[in-house]
């Protein structure tokens, strides 16, 4: 179903893939969007066990196309540095396929108090549990489970 990777010898392992996303800050989620165009959004994530979580707003362009069509992938680059006398780039990065859901109840609370927790490891769980309620309503929560996952480096010597 997926394709293998053409250049193997630029493979990354499972777990140096999923380091990518566990560490990175953001990426970029593909959807099919309206009539047939890929639609590419930038996101903060959270990584977990194989499940990818965002947060959004109740109503967009990125949900109207998650609801016509849950596959999608999230790219995330750990590396990007263009090596001009060599005529290339040294890069790290992670692409991973999966189907999307909303999560509702306590699936949402639980990933969302675990997503502030990765952007805000500071903050007392009373006022993380007060942001959550004063913006539950308007907010939604994304849960991308991984079917498939590849990750690429190359460094220049």
């Amino acid at each position: 179903m997926f394709r293998e990777m053409r250049r193997k010898n630029q493979q990354l392992s499972e777990e140096d893939t999923a380091a990518i996303l566990r560490e990175g800050s953001s990426g970029v989620l593909s959807v099919l969007g309206d009539d047939g165009y890929p639609y590419g959004v930038p996101l903060s994530y959270l990584y977990e066990e194989g499940r990818l979580y965002f947060h959004c707003a109740v109503s967009g362009h990125k949900l109207d196309a998650l609801r016509r069509e849950a596959k999608a992938s999230f790219c995330v680059i750990a590396q990007d540095e263009i090596v001009p006398k060599k005529y290339t780039t040294e890069y790290r990065s992670a692409i991973a396929f999966g189907r999307v859901r909303e999560l509702e109840g306590e699936e949402k609370r639980e990933a969302l108090d675990r997503l502030m927790v990765k952007y805000y490891p500071e903050e007392a769980p009373d006022h993380r549990q007060e942001e959550i309620e004063r913006s539950w309503e308007r907010l939604c929560l994304l849960e991308m489970e991984v079917e498939h996952l590849t990750g690429k480096a190359r460094t220049v010597r």
